[in-house]
């Protein structure tokens, strides 16, 4: 850092000063099982943890002023996981969502989804459906589950999309473009990442936003999730700021 670099208690204190936040921040939320089992508790408590740190993150993007904030809260390969976890996760959903909506109508936050949300639990998609539907109205920060969700079915699922339109007449194969595929992608409605975070210390992106992490800088600290907090955030994003992102030119 030079001296010219704001430091975290000028973050914490003042926002980002002079900064512009990150327009979209993506996390991997990865280390609530491994918190729990460090602790010698029950995996469900490690979630419930996290489920509280997403909160504290959600806020302080909000406070901070990021437009999009998109989590992965559920891959497609967390169904392998023992049924008795994943049922406890659907249901820390149904109360997160319950729980939070006073918070996101508060502060204006609109939530999205992205993944195969047709084949969630009946219970846990009707909840989601409803809290999207009640905050649809909301005009600031985008707040983005990532649930049942995989990049590689996300792009089989755009393909799909794009054949279809070919196959009607709607688009010419010699015409396609990147942005043909770009606009059946989940994630149409918002930019792609600038930075992305992965707790626990992983070195791998698990099948996440593969399509549009093309240039997003990563972010990754060995906290597990349920201990990565306001500061920690805070410091995230002051590190983005000391890249010089390129995008493939000098």
């Amino acid at each position: 850092m030079t001296a010219q670099s704001p430091n975290i208690l000028e973050i914490g204190k003042d926002g980002l000063g002079n900064l512009p936040p990150p327009k979209h921040i993506a996390i991997i939320m990865d280390g609530n099982g491994r918190w729990a089992q460090q602790r010698g508790l029950p995996r469900v408590t490690g979630h419930e943890n996290g489920a509280a740190a997403l909160r504290t993150v959600t806020e302080t993007c909000c406070e901070i002023g990021v437009g999009c904030l998109t989590v992965y809260a559920f891959s497609t390969e967390n169904w392998k996981r023992p049924v008795e976890e994943v049922h406890a996760l659907f249901g820390l959903l149904e109360h997160f969502l319950a729980a939070e909506l006073p918070t996101l109508l508060a502060n204006n936050i609109r939530l999205r989804a992205i993944g195969r949300l047709q084949e969630l639990p009946a219970s846990a998609l009707c909840a989601l459906e409803k809290t999207i539907d009640l905050t649809s109205h909301n005009t600031g920060m985008n707040l983005v589950l990532a649930i049942n969700y995989s990049g590689r079915a996300e792009l089989e699922d755009a393909v799909r999309s794009v054949c279809k339109e070919v196959a009607e007449g709607l688009l010419r194969p010699e015409n396609f473009t990147q942005e043909d595929l770009q606009r059946h992608l989940y994630t149409r409605d918002w930019p792609d990442p600038d930075l992305l975070i992965r707790t626990s210390g992983e070195m791998r992106l698990s099948n996440f936003l593969l399509w549009q992490l093309s240039y997003t800088e990563l972010y990754v600290t060995p906290k597990c999730w349920p201990d990565f907090g306001r500061e920690d955030l805070l410091e995230a994003v002051l590190d983005f700021h000391r890249r010089k992102r390129r995008f493939g030119g000098i």
